[in-house]
């Protein structure tokens, strides 16, 4: 045939970006896979929705067998959302041997291991390059470009709404509770925002490249997750004072054959490339042993970035079908590693405390510190209020994290501190 035939899952943001990139970028596409790509059924669950009226009508069903035992689909592209259904819809499309493209990263973060098992049975792929970080081009990255080195590090900004609100919060003064409000009003997060304030769906994303960057699975319920609820505006202001900005960060880490993967707010110096990525953009920073350190920059959602990602995916697996090497994309994991608990990472800490201002105060809190082998690397008292209250702020040097929650731990119950207000990682000490 002159053309390659997709059925398209979901039509909601992003998939009409998807059709409407392949309308407008139809020429350009098929010069280079070689043949064209069309769109012969877009499956959509709500029959009463109001659709583009760019989508041509007769393309609708409401029937899933029409796109996925269709033996006239090639490919199969899921932009439905959903965890169970979309399972469900992309173990049939695989079980009848066509490709699939996914952008769903729930699914992923869960499942990726099983789907692409059931593709290599049947000598078809799944591609989902458009699960993390919208068109930033990072999954195949790591598959391909740097798959020579042993990542060490990967590390980002994963999540835009998270991202715009601790921006505006570092750049305007406002609370948590103020951005918030903002942001949903301008849509840049959702009515309920938890997923993405929560720190889950950066999660999500960081257990998808956590698995691919070290070679092992890392799925959602692996990953440590701390959002920024608690993030205050004086954690904003003594992260500048002292060097640093308040992100939220994925971070994983291939260290003595044990892997980390954690999502949490970080104290980052204002001199790492990360420290400079604002509003609703995304980064994420690798590190291999051959490379060195390298950094993704883009935008991390939204009907194009992401159908971007869609496209690129399709393109893939389309060569793969015309040339008949379909199933090549598949990596058995060898050796799993150990995910290490959060309470055995390494980090250094910031906090801050109310005491009583009355002599001889640090140097309890000193001695608890130093009891657990926690060494500490500044402090500063910033005020004294009326009731006889100061406040001191204190940066650790690395350490496990379990000796400084057992350290804080015993803080809080001796007789000259007040309350353990604020605890953030710091992100490799002050650099």
């Amino acid at each position: 045939m002159d053309h390659v035939r997709v059925g398209l899952v979901g039509l909601g943001t992003v998939g009409t970006g998807v059709y409407k990139m392949l309308q407008e970028n139809k020429d350009i596409i098929t010069k280079k896979v070689g043949k064209e790509i069309r769109v012969e059924k877009i499956l959509v669950r709500n029959k009463d929705k109001e659709r583009d009226p760019e989508i041509p009508s007769e393309l609708i069903t409401f029937d899933p067998g029409d796109i996925l035992e269709n033996d006239d689909i090639d490919i199969v592209i899921e932009v439905m959302g959903s965890v169970e259904l979309a399972m469900d819809y992309i173990k049939r499309a695989l079980s009848a041997k066509k490709q699939v493209i996914t952008a769903n990263k729930d699914l992923i973060a869960l499942h990726e291991e099983e789907l692409s098992e059931l593709a290599h049975l049947n000598g078809r792929d799944l591609y989902f390059e458009a699960s993390v970080a919208g068109g930033i081009p990072i999954i195949g990255t790591l598959k391909e470009d740097l798959a020579g080195n042993k990542i060490r590090k990967i590390m980002g900004i994963i999540n835009g709404t998270t991202n715009y609100i601790l921006t505006k919060m570092t750049k305007e003064g406002k609370s948590y509770e103020e951005v918030l409000k903002d942001a949903v009003a301008l849509g840049y997060a959702e009515s309920d925002p938890t997923a993405d304030v929560e720190g889950l769906d950066a999660a999500r994303k960081i257990a998808i490249l956590g698995t691919i960057a070290f070679d092992t699975k890392i799925t959602f319920n692996d990953v440590y997750v701390e959002g920024i609820t608690k993030i205050t505006k004086d954690d904003i202001k003594y992260a500048d004072e002292l060097g640093y900005i308040v992100k939220l960060l994925g971070i994983g880490m291939n260290v003595d054959d044990k892997a980390e993967a954690r999502v949490h707010p970080v104290f980052i110096s204002k001199d790492h490339p990360l420290a400079a990525v604002n509003d609703v953009f995304n980064a994420i920073f690798v590190e291999g042993n051959a490379v060195g350190e390298t950094m993704f920059y883009g935008r991390g959602a939204g009907e194009l970035p992401t159908a971007s990602a869609v496209i690129g995916d399709l393109m893939k697996a389309t060569r793969d079908f015309i040339n008949d090497t379909m199933g090549s994309s598949y990596r058995k994991i060898v050796k799993r590693k150990e995910i290490k608990d959060i309470s055995e990472v390494d980090t250094a800490f910031y906090t801050r405390m109310k005491v009583k201002d009355i002599p001889g105060v640090f140097a309890k809190i000193a001695t608890v510190f130093g009891d657990h082998g926690v060494s500490i690397a500044l402090v500063r008292q910033q005020y004294r209020d009326d009731s006889g209250v100061a406040e001191i702020v204190l940066v650790t040097h690395k350490v496990q994290e379990k000796n400084v929650r057992d350290s804080l731990a015993a803080i809080e119950k001796l007789d000259v501190v007040e309350k353990v207000t604020s605890v953030i990682r710091v992100e490799e000490g002050k650099r």
